[in-house]
């Protein structure tokens, strides 16, 4: 399983970050309902648990410890775990913390990877997640981008199908066939990444929009966790492909 497909657990086959899990939701009032605070808290958790996990395979893997087994069980924890939160939000408060921990396990040995072939790119890739991040989520608080209808239905499109071409890519993979310019560092390889970066990017904002919404419409207190669980999934597909761009970048 590439590391593009990983990128996408969850995301691909989360078109449920729409006013459609509200209806299934219901509304609730008080403590019971859903908050930005409180997702922004399960948020933070998330990612505390997440770097918990990259650090122990990151940490092995420069101990010249074999950590094949730590990253092949985090991405097949996650995905089957993602998949799962996906399709039923009530588990997300008992299922998100765990696929935090095995995602993390995953990334950390693949950034630990892409360190000993280019020194410094892990540092690189997370200040730019965390810049496009912050910018963004500027841009949508003082309206300057908002996620209408039209824009969701955009992203979710463009989104898919990269999904099905790192699908078709792995599953041509194993009969030894490679879609051209996907994984090269050629002018064109590099242009296919940076679309794919900003489409990563732009499914930020519907996890803002989708979190506003959840609070603004009362969901369960639940949907604190799928919200942070959305939030996660995107900042790690970002992440990953801007370690995949800048790669590119430096193997030129």
């Amino acid at each position: 399983m590439t590391d593009g497909v990983i990128g996408l657990i969850g995301r691909s086959g989360n078109p449920t970050l729409n006013e459609r899990t509200f209806e299934r939701t219901g509304q609730q009032s008080g403590q019971d309902a859903m908050t930005i605070n409180g997702t922004v808290n399960k948020a933070f958790i998330t990612l505390a648990i997440l770097l918990g996990g990259a650090f122990s395979t990151w940490s092995m893997y420069f101990e010249d410890r074999n950590v094949a087994s730590y990253a092949i069980t985090g991405a097949i924890v996650g995905f089957v775990l993602a998949l799962i939160i996906s399709f039923r939000p009530t588990a997300a408060p008992f299922l998100v913390p765990v696929y935090a921990l095995f995602e993390g396990l995953f990334l950390g040995a693949l950034s630990a990877n892409y360190q000993s072939l280019y020194n410094g790119i892990t540092l690189q890739a997370s200040l730019l997640t965390i810049g496009v991040f912050l910018a963004l989520l500027l841009a949508y608080k003082l309206r300057l981008i908002q996620a209408t209808r039209n824009f969701r239905l955009g992203i979710f499109a463009a989104t898919g199908g990269i999904a099905i071409m790192y699908l078709l890519s792995f599953v041509l993979g194993m009969f030894g066939v490679t879609i051209p310019y996907l994984h090269d560092n050629s002018l064109l390889g590099i242009g296919i990444s940076l679309v794919i970066v900003v489409v990563a990017a732009l499914n930020l904002v519907l996890d803002f929009d989708f979190i506003e919404s959840g609070a603004k419409q009362g969901a369960p207190k639940y949907m604190e966790w799928y919200g942070a669980f959305g939030l996660m999934v995107t900042l790690v597909w970002l992440y990953i492909e801007l370690l995949r761009l800048l790669s590119k970048l430096r193997s030129r």
